[in-house]
């Protein structure tokens, strides 16, 4: 039944303000005779050095625009100000419970609110150890078979740091994914026109499983997935797994370049999680190819552009960031990712550049996720691209991939 908004948006405010038990908040859509300042806006709580802060990230139609607030006044008034906008959907996710919140055309809530791992939707824990929530249960048979959890449903000590990847990965997966349907880029899957998801250079697949079994056996979704690997030990090591778990219908993975492999069906989503090198430039090109819809990519290590660094006088007065050896690898990184941003953005992707894991987890901890728009980006940002390649005399790869797109 309909509710008053004001009444569901103060509920809604204080749990957004709740420090303990917030784990993330997304608003979306619009209301009716109303515009958003924001696309979305996504909201979380992150312990910096500075110590606890609410973290809003904000999304307007090319980039996203990241704020963090003390708790307190600080990051009351950063959430009233959100719930001042007339945003049609929230999210809110705690550790206890999901709220959803749609606000009618009579300008009117419907809010459902579902309870999580045996606690009351008043707060009370009815479980005495209750484990902290996950999107994926350590107890799920496919980490027992990617040999991250143990026959009791333990995630084994030296595997926590590889879960808690997929964990993460699957939180940064699962937002654009819900605005991408929200907005039509993706179609609802169905059975007969099952949502398709392409891991470009899956290695062991632990990624491309876990993806799967969250968006299939959690969501609720008619999903098929392809692997591609240029290794076959890696195919027949994936194909036999997916076997054991009855996924043959659901799971192909094939043999082959990156660059060069042939799908039956262009991808909905397309994975490129570490990557070698210019494998994500193989990668994020395919994806542009196939106007693939969301795309998801994780570099691993930037040895082209730094070698390209290594061969060129440094423009001044930036000698001082390539005279260290290690200096200049880190910037090297932040630079290629800077480039394939930029083009993917004047291609028509939205493009989020974000941390997808703490770096004690793992190094390799940054994540592109675009979604495409299908209107170009500003010239500005080709702009700022050309001045940047010509003052470093850089070449990337995923700008000569595409040269004709971009022409």
């Amino acid at each position: 039944m309909p509710e008053p908004l004001p009444r569901a948006l103060a509920r809604t405010r204080s749990l957004l303000l709740d420090e303990t038990s917030l784990e993330r908040a997304v608003a979306s859509g619009r209301q009716k005779g109303g515009t958003p300042r924001w696309r979305r806006v996504e909201i979380r709580y992150v312990d910096l050095k500075a110590g606890r802060r609410l973290q809003v990230t904000a999304y307007d139609a090319t980039q996203a625009h990241t704020s963090n607030h003390a708790p307190g006044a600080e990051a009351t008034e950063a959430v009233d100000a959100l719930l001042d906008e007339p945003f049609g959907n929230w999210h809110v996710q705690t550790t206890t419970a999901t709220l959803q919140l749609r606000v009618t055309k009579r300008l009117e809530a419907m809010v459902h609110t579902a309870v999580r791992g045996g606690v009351e939707a008043d707060g009370s824990d009815r479980a005495h150890d209750r484990r902290k929530p996950r999107l994926l249960p350590e107890d799920d048979e496919v980490l027992a078979a990617l040999g991250l959890a143990d026959e009791h449903g333990r995630v084994k000590p030296s595997r926590h740091a590889k879960y808690r990847q997929v964990e993460e990965f699957l939180r940064d997966l699962a937002p654009v994914l819900d605005d991408a349907f929200a907005t039509g880029r993706v179609h609802r899957p169905t059975p007969d026109r099952p949502l398709r998801v392409v891991d470009l250079g899956c290695g062991n697949a632990y990624l491309t499983f876990a993806a799967h079994r969250y968006l299939t056996s959690v969501r609720g979704l008619p999903v098929h997935t392809t692997g591609v690997d240029v290794k076959a030990q890696s195919r027949e090591h994936s194909a036999a797994l997916a076997a054991s778990l009855g996924l043959t219908t659901e799971m192909t993975f094939l043999q082959g370049d990156i660059g060069t492999a042939e799908l039956e069906h262009p991808p909905d989503v397309v994975l490129a999680l570490h990557a070698c090198d210019t494998a994500t430039d193989d990668a994020l090109a395919r994806a542009v190819t196939w106007e693939a819809p969301v795309v998801l990519a994780a570099p691993c290590c930037h040895h082209d552009v730094a070698a390209q660094l290594r061969r060129t006088p440094t423009p001044a007065p930036y000698a001082l960031l390539t005279r260290s050896g290690i200096l200049r690898e880190r910037f090297a990184d932040t630079l290629t990712d800077a480039l394939r941003a930029a083009v993917l953005r004047i291609l028509g992707y939205r493009v989020d550049v974000i941390d997808f894991v703490d770096s004690r987890h793992t190094p390799r901890n940054t994540l592109l996720r675009a979604v495409r728009t299908g209107s170009p980006g500003p010239d500005s940002v080709r702009h700022e691209l050309d001045e940047l390649t010509a003052a470093w005399s850089v070449h990337p790869r995923l700008a000569e991939l595409l040269r004709d797109r971009l022409a």
